[in-house]
């Protein structure tokens, strides 16, 4: 049995009707983990020692009746809180942080029988595109080491597509968990805002962020949301409703689905391979009894400044608790408590993360509120607007995922406006705290993975799983790896 090829379900049902064995899956991925992860770093810390005396004990407490994902080893984003196992954000600043808690989608994963391989490379801070910014180094795509997994959950989704672990959980704050499940050839999930606890995610921009699945399909990430959403009581945020049955819910019926493709998301800058791909899932949806009718969402346009204006706002308050007094690194030189203030965050922190404090810091300063902030939330319900109107006439609207295919390591670092723009297709859902969904439809001349996105309405998870489930019962990109991985 080939375990990289099986979905995180397969493996599954395979561990409960004892085809394989918890501990032999584990340590399986440690294995492949160990021999390539030297090239792609996409763990910053790997608990091989931890994994395998969980999956021996989880071993003897299999039974029927148990979580169908009972004892599949997984990546955890490493801005997740884990209780004794450090979470440095990929920065110098926590480098060697150790919480005294577990996050909330972490003790929920665990009651589940999971099996926490490691922790995946990410942007400092979850901000960036490629996975270039981590104090830890970049992580590299699986499909070509000499390209970018996306960000800033790339070291998950390379990780899942290398065949290290069986799914991830990561966090989405403008496209974090979509763009790199693009790049990789995965299925990754961006929740409704206020499905999913953020209590024990390291906050990057709190009312954008959001916790979801990176897996190798629909049906994977249904299993996966089962387990981790819902209401929490440490978490403001979280909205009381009924979860649940996603996995049970799936049966590929979308006929009289309505799909909408808007204009200006197949425009200018979008590369003539990807828009063809992203096309052809309208066609196979079609074929399934959908309608794909084409919208138009001006608003759209607008998306970028007001992202990164809202978010670097947030992310300049977010992150002044870093200052060497209450945890993680402190300068060792400083003659006075200012000075101490200001050579730790000089040195803690990595450039971008600098330049997105500092204009955060500026936007929210006197003088300026009125003239950036106040119009960025004024654009941001626009696009709220915006969405609505496009869901008055269609059910979800299909996208590409990013405007190009993965690009290569250091591109984006010398041209930062490149990089801000590969959000243009995945930062509406995020402002709009709508669930956004990515999946692979095919690859380009190069045969490197293409993202299709499907956005849909607030609490519309059930709607979005089944439309890419009908599409992965169609065609098999989601099956597709990378050559060179494989779990024997």
């Amino acid at each position: 049995m080939n375990l990289t090829h099986l979905t995180a379900l397969e493996l599954g049902r395979a561990i409960a009707q004892g085809e394989v064995t918890i501990p032999q899956a584990t340590q399986a991925a440690l294995e492949e983990i160990a021999a390539r992860d030297k090239v792609l770093n996409s763990c910053i810390t790997v608990l091989a020692e931890q994994a395998m005396e969980r999956s021996e004990a989880l071993q003897k407490g299999l039974k029927p009746g148990l979580s169908p994902l009972y004892g599949v080893p997984l990546l955890l984003k490493d801005n997740l809180c884990t209780q004794g196992v450090r979470t440095t954000c990929g920065s110098k600043l926590l480098e060697g942080y150790v919480p005294p808690y577990d996050a909330t989608v972490v003790e929920k994963v665990e009651t589940a029988g999971g099996v926490c391989l490691g922790k995946g490379n990410l942007d400092e801070f979850a901000m960036g595109s490629t996975t270039e910014t981590s104090h830890f180094g970049p992580t590299r795509n699986p499909w070509d080491e000499s390209l970018v997994p996306g960000g800033s959950s790339g070291g998950c989704a390379a990780g899942v597509a290398a065949g290290f672990a069986w799914y991830a959980l990561g966090s989405d704050t403008g496209g974090s968990i979509r763009q790199p499940a693009g790049y990789c050839g995965l299925t990754g999930l961006k929740p409704t805002y206020g499905t999913v606890s953020r209590y024990g995610l390291v906050a990057y921009a709190s009312s954008l962020d959001q916790v979801g699945p990176l897996c190798r399909d629909a049906a994977d990430c249904a299993a996966v949301l089962d387990i981790i959403q819902g209401k929490d009581r440490r978490d403001s945020t979280t909205v009381d409703g009924s979860y649940g049955g996603l996995l049970s819910a799936l049966n590929s019926d979308i006929r009289g689905l309505r799909v909408g493709l808007p204009v200006e998301c197949f425009g200018e800058g979008l590369d003539s391979q990807v828009s063809q791909r992203v096309q052809e899932v309208a066609r196979v949806l079609e074929s399934r009894g959908a309608t794909v009718t084409r919208v138009s969402i001006p608003e759209l346009k607008l998306v970028i400044p007001a992202y990164y204006v809202l978010a670097s706002a947030e992310a300049s308050s977010n992150l002044a608790r870093y200052d060497g007094v209450k945890y993680g690194f402190r300068a060792e030189k400083y003659k006075n408590l200012t000075q101490m203030y200001e050579n730790t965050r000089s040195q803690g922190f990595g450039k971008e993360a600098k330049l997105r404090i500092l204009l955060g810091t500026f936007v929210l300063s006197a003088g300026y509120y009125e003239a950036y902030y106040k119009k960025a939330l004024a654009v941001q319900e626009q696009v709220k607007e915006g969405l609505e109107r496009a869901f008055e006439v269609c059910d979800v609207l299909l996208t590409p995922v990013t405007p190009n295919t993965a690009p290569k390591l250091g591109e984006s670092l010398t041209d930062p406006m490149g990089m801000y723009l590969s959000d243009l297709y995945t930062v509406p859902a995020n402002l709009a705290g709508l669930p956004a969904l990515s999946m692979p439809c095919g690859v380009d001349g190069n045969g490197l993975p293409v993202g299709a996105q499907l956005i849909g309405l607030r609490f519309g998870e059930q709607r979005l799983l089944n439309t890419a489930h009908a599409y992965q019962q169609e065609t098999d990109y989601h099956r597709q790896v990378p050559k060179g991985g494989g779990m024997g």
